[in-house]
């Protein structure tokens, strides 16, 4: 029996051709990946590799064409308040303040009302948001609104914690304090995590292991294990030795791919239409 909180085991996924617009395109192709319990897993890959289809089937968003996706030994056979997800795009309720977005989850658990004031109140102070909590969506900056959605992905208490790309649209300084402000909550909670992003030092700074990808039809080219040192004991350990290493590690492996994924979507140019 696999000790693997997660584990995608053989697993294919093939998009069926649209009509008219050529064949089927296959997005992940026999990915092996084990997540541990309490893990802080980042995967990173070229454009188009099927880093969001991998999270879309562990959310049970998406059925593998092949192979299965198990968490604690049991096949993914649709959502569940096991996994929580936290997407680029907020998908905050604009009629809901930031309290009452946290408590959606919540309610949508069960949990009772004289219980849910205080689970809320705790969850956003574990993002940095107390006194924030009557605010309306279009009150709040973008990274403010990025730790609603995380509180409320929290606070029903998923054992998974799902994000794909959460960082993506938000300005350098807000991002990089947002990574912090992820590293602590983990430390914190415990949470098995599942991080998808593009940026190497995001994987980097984030991953206790980070998995990269090849281009596609997406596999696992390596996981590679990061090893920082003391964060608490450095000032900015995106300055250490450490983190530059690791970078230069996983730019290495992905150079190709990226440069094969730029190759495919180039568009083929009929050879009498070219020029010279």
């Amino acid at each position: 029996m696999t000790t693997d909180k997660i584990l995608f085991d053989r697993v294919t996924k093939v998009f069926p051709g649209r009509r008219g617009t050529g064949g089927a395109v296959t997005a992940l192709d026999r990915v092996t990946l084990g997540v541990r319990p309490g893990e802080f897993l980042v995967v990173v890959g070229p454009s188009g590799c099927g880093k969001s289809t991998l999270l879309d089937l562990l959310g049970g968003l998406a059925t593998p064409t092949a192979g299965q996706v198990l968490v604690d030994g049991e096949p993914v056979t649709g959502p569940g308040l096991d996994r929580g997800i936290v997407f680029q795009q907020y998908a905050l309720l604009p009629w809901r303040t930031a309290a009452g977005n946290v408590a959606f989850g919540l309610e949508a658990k069960g949990v009772p009302r004289a219980d849910r004031a205080d689970l809320v109140a705790h969850h956003l102070e574990l993002v940095g948001l107390t006194g924030f909590a009557d605010r309306y969506p279009h009150e709040l900056s973008g990274g403010m609104k990025q730790r609603v959605a995380i509180a409320r992905s929290l606070a029903y208490d998923p054992a998974i914690l799902l994000m794909d790309e959460p960082f993506a649209a938000l300005d350098a300084q807000t991002r990089d304090s947002l990574q912090d402000e992820l590293v602590r909550i983990w430390q914190a909670t415990g949470k098995t995590i599942v991080f998808i992003t593009h940026g190497i030092d995001e994987a980097v700074h984030l991953g206790g292991r980070v998995a990269v990808m090849t281009s596609r039809p997406g596999r696992i080219k390596q996981v590679i294990d990061i090893e920082l040192g003391d964060r608490d004991a450095q000032d900015d350990v995106r300055s250490s030795d450490a983190f530059r290493h690791h970078r230069h590690q996983i730019w290495t492996l992905l150079r190709d791919e990226v440069r094969a994924a730029q190759s495919a979507e180039r568009p083929v140019v009929p050879e009498e239409a070219r020029v010279g």
